[in-house]
């Protein structure tokens, strides 16, 4: 196992969490008028509705699948009965299923958002790098079907699980489990790392709202009444 190695899939994931949440603190502490999603339907409406949803099903889709299939020891599958086959078989429909829906909806955003001279006009760089990042990182999750069809054992998957699951529980062992892995998964888990890294300096903080409004669903009802 190399250094550059080590360091990208045992050192730099550390790296890419602690900026994801100091940079996302002080942000919230520093710059709270720019805490938000910006949004660009005032300027221009197109194909903004079907898009938002399509992509905003598949990443959350994406999201919690990875975290369900990555992060549930290998033990759990094995004692509910479920073959590490029939597991990586079905990570790759629902993957597929999910990841072509938020390929669309970023492929709708990013056209309407530089198709339009008006958005164009207001598009940033950080705009223009979330939704670049966005969509190579989802190709090549995407890419990585392919190679997980050549062959069904599972004995990849459960390398990637252990590697997630020992980064997670700060094992310093973890890069050494992917070190023989396709270089389409290490691209992939390294585009996907590095997405926490930009993920403070964009438009993206506003998933921590997101997140903060579940509270609203315990709220009392707000009355309402009509003037007479």
């Amino acid at each position: 196992m190399d250094t550059l190695h080590q360091f990208l899939f045992g050192i730099y994931p550390y790296i890419a969490l602690s900026v994801f949440l100091l940079g996302s603190l002080i942000r919230f502490e520093r710059e709270q008028y720019s805490w938000k999603s910006e949004s660009s339907q005032l300027l221009h409406r197109g194909s903004l509705r079907l898009g938002s949803m399509l992509f905003h099903i598949g990443v959350l889709g994406l999201f919690f699948g990875h975290a369900v299939g990555l992060l549930t020891p290998v033990a759990v599958w094995d004692a509910l009965g479920v073959s590490h086959s029939f597991k990586q078989v079905f990570a790759m429909t629902a993957g597929g299923v999910m990841g072509t829906l938020c390929l669309l909806g970023l492929l709708m955003l990013l056209s309407r958002r530089l198709g339009n001279a008006r958005l164009a006009a207001n598009t940033t760089w950080r705009d223009t790098l979330v939704l670049g990042w966005l969509l190579v990182t989802v190709l090549a999750g995407l890419s990585t079907i392919f190679v997980s069809a050549q062959h069904l054992d599972g004995h990849e998957m459960v390398l990637l699980m252990s590697w997630a699951q020992h980064i997670v529980t700060l094992r310093g062992d973890a890069a050494s489990f992917i070190t023989d892995a396709s270089p389409v998964f290490k691209l992939h888990l390294f585009l996907g790392m590095s997405l926490f890294v930009i993920f403070p300096f964009t438009r993206l903080v506003h998933v921590w709202s997101g997140f903060a409004a579940v509270g609203y669903l315990g709220r009392a009802w707000q009355l309402v009444r009509p003037r007479r």
